[in-house]
């Protein structure tokens, strides 16, 4: 309506005498402006000319009329290869792919009107070049909703079997605002998997190729971090503004070097990025449309703490009776999955079965000859300069390199292989150089390439695999995560609690984390310094070495927290530096909390799939009170909310005072409740496996954040 009017007013305003002609050129200004195209951006500055132009300018006014403002579509499709580029009707793009699935890609209109769109094209050609058909549309403004309903459903349904944004931006709204919730409706109706890809704004791409940061925070934070809020999975760069001529981008082993036709003002595809974009958009639609009974599926467990020799476990999680149930679930949707008659039995298959016979720490799966590795591994010069000649120290026997897992039909339950590197696994990725072990990059690619898994799936908190060198966002070619998931579907088990780390695996190896409970902890008040104690912590290991002010202070603080609750002196003070006593103090107190937090744990680790007992829920709900409302209501009450669901005979039970403040706790309990009583992670895993939509949801402690619930 506001378009229309302003179209409406300039033939108005052509009648009326005087100033009124200098509004008319405001509002025709305007129309030339938002249609952006170069047609209208010539025809402005002539317009501006023509009706202001006096002294040397007077010469610059043009004899013949000058043409009025070119209209553009606020909502259409575009595709370089169409006629004019830019139409309204779906029909009207060409004819493409080859049966591999459709596209829906989200553009900006503004570059699309300005030509300035060859980094969108890139993309376009990858993803038709793989036989996907491919709609590339988009809306004006910047809210992408409408060119969803127009192009993407039909009749309430999905018509797209996957969506990519180019535009870098949240769904709804732009790098200053936007509404999640709306997005997060609109994705959950499509219900297919949502891509939040993104060009390198605000550096040239050769800068962002060299740099060990990647994107920079601006970067990191408009186009990475918002779009998650929508739910946006696999972040991924896909071009940007080229550098100068004759400067070549080290992002990959391609080295494109830029020449005097790439302008810099103008946006580029990075071609090896737009091919993996490609890559793994076709296997997230091969994902979605292939077969339960015909689909293969990785399990990966771990050694937590790492290399401690504790295969199968992960922080806050009973991975075998929690995997048995994911493994049932599976079988019960239609998967192929010999499922073994008890958990016990599935944890006896993969930590015994041959593995005397090799000598390992588990059953060897499968083994991978060392002439095969050799021929196959395309890093293997890099991997051979930091741990010998194939293969190496880890894993082997000389003559072949194991792959430790159970295949049970067509799930394989493997292990992650140790990452080479003692200590705390944050640390690789501030280490220059390192490359994974032969076993570690053997292994994801036997996942890949010879059991041809169509998803991994990374169960519970943590691995190494996000943790390898590389750039911290905006991965590269040349980055270890990126090089080893490839192009592999990836999903990840993650703790709730622990979002700081689930966000680098969201972001440096392009998982889509389904959250786990943590299970509720008592004595609140030596916890509740915990989580701080914990935060400070997370914080001082995600800061990079060189930033030693920052290290400095947060070792002050750490020491502080720790000191407070009995884990530590407060003098002498820590001194900083590699190798320091702050490092090795802030290692042992990362391992203390661990310990401490499990011996909290009034109820054992958290079982996925089972939900939770009324004797736990009343539990949880008891130590929310307290972290959340800062009340400890009597235990009966709490029990009479968790049998009934009625806050009036919660109150009746435990004599509590009826007043409002007493009735909002009750009624948040309630709602916590409710959501305790489903069970949701077993279901969001069987979904993120059909590629299908995941909501997402705020992580962290549960006590303290009871939105993090489902």
């Amino acid at each position: 309506a506001q378009m229309k009017m302003l179209r409406r007013l300039p033939r108005i305003l052509r009648f009326i005498p005087g100033t009124a002609q200098d509004m008319r050129i405001y509002f025709l200004t305007l129309q030339y402006w938002l249609g952006g195209s170069e047609e209208n951006m010539y025809n402005l500055i002539r317009m501006l000319i023509d009706r202001y132009g006096s002294g040397k300018r007077a010469g610059l006014i043009a004899d013949e009329k000058i043409p009025e403002p070119v209209e553009y579509p606020e909502l259409g499709v575009y595709h370089p290869q169409m006629k004019g580029r830019i139409s309204e009707n779906l029909s009207d793009l060409p004819k493409t792919g080859g049966g591999k699935g459709t596209v829906g890609v989200l553009m900006l209109r503004s570059y699309l009107l300005s030509g300035n769109s060859g980094h969108y094209n890139g993309v376009i050609a990858a993803l038709e070049a793989r036989g996907m058909s491919v709609i590339p549309a988009f809306s004006a403004g910047l809210d992408a909703r409408p060119a969803i309903d127009k192009y993407f459903m039909q009749d309430g349904t999905a018509t797209v079997d996957a969506v990519v944004s180019l535009s870098g931006f949240s769904l709804v709204g732009g790098p200053a605002y936007n509404d999640a919730k709306a997005a997060e409706d609109t994705l959950a109706e499509l219900d297919v998997p949502y891509i939040a890809a993104h060009p390198a704004e605000f550096q040239t791409l050769d800068h962002w190729g060299s740099s060990d940061r990647g994107l920079l925070p601006v970067e990191s934070t408009i186009m990475v971090a918002i779009p998650e809020l929508d739910g946006g999975t696999g972040p991924i760069v896909f071009g940007g503004r080229p550098g100068a001529a004759g400067v070549s981008c080290d992002g990959c082993d391609q080295h494109c070097v830029f020449t005097a036709a790439d302008t810099p003002q103008d946006m580029r595809s990075c071609p090896e990025r737009a091919v993996m974009l490609s890559r793994r958009v076709e296997k997230l639609i091969a994902l979605r449309r292939s077969e339960r009974a015909e689909r293969k599926v990785a399990v990966v467990l771990f050694n937590f703490p790492p290399n401690a020799g504790n295969i199968g476990t992960a922080a806050f999680l009973s991975v075998f009776e929690s995997l048995y149930n994911t493994l049932k679930g599976m079988q019960d949707k239609g998967y192929s999955v010999d499922l073994p008659d008890s958990v016990d039995d599935l944890r006896t298959s993969l930590l015994k079965g041959n593995s005397e016979q090799y000598g390992a720490d588990a059953n060897v799966a499968a083994l991978i000859p060392v002439d095969d590795h050799v021929r196959r591994e395309r890093w293997l010069k890099e991997i051979e300069q930091q741990w010998g000649a194939a293969p190496g120290t880890h894993l082997n026997n000389g003559k072949s390199i194991f792959v430790l897992g159970k295949q049970l039909g067509n799930v394989m339950v493997c292990v992650q292989p140790s990452f080479g590197y003692e200590g705390d696994p944050m640390r690789l990725l501030f280490e220059k150089g390192l490359a994974p072990t032969h076993a570690f990059s053997a292994f994801y690619r036997y996942l890949r390439e010879d059991f041809q898994a169509h998803a991994v799936l990374h169960f519970g908190t943590h691995g190494a695999l996000e943790f390898m060198p590389g750039k911290q966002t905006g991965m590269s070619g040349a980055c270890w995560p990126d090089r080893l998931i490839d192009d592999l579907p990836n999903l990840y088990l993650y703790a709730s609690n622990n979002p700081s780390e689930g966000a680098i695996a969201k972001r440096r190896s392009g998982a889509t984390l389904i959250s786990y409970l943590t299970p509720p902890v008592a004595q609140a008040g030596l916890y509740l310094g915990l989580l701080d104690l914990k935060s400070s912590i997370d914080q001082w290991r995600a800061t990079t070495p060189e930033d030693i002010r920052a290290l400095d202070e947060l070792s002050m603080l750490i020491q502080s927290q720790a000191a407070e609750i009995d884990l530590c002196e407060t003098e002498p003070v820590w001194r900083t530096g590699p190798g320091s006593e702050a490092e090795e103090r802030i290692q042992a107190l990362s391992e203390k909390i661990l310990e401490l937090e499990y011996t909290l744990i009034p109820h054992g680790l958290h079982v996925a799939g089972r939900i939770l007992s009324d004797a736990e829920r009343t539990d949880m709900l008891l130590s929310m009170a307290d972290a959340t409302y800062g009340e400890n209501p009597e235990p009966a009450a709490i029990e009479a909310l968790v049998k009934t669901g009625s806050v009036d005979a919660a109150i009746k039970a435990g004599q509590l005072d009826d007043s409002k403040d007493t009735r909002d706790m009750l009624n948040g309990l309630a709602h916590s409740n409710s959501l305790m009583n489903e069970e949701t992670e077993v279901q969001g895993i069987l979904r993120a496996l059909d590629g299908r939509f995941i909501r997402p949801s705020p992580g962290g402690d549960v006590l303290r954040t009871p939105e993090v619930l489902p």
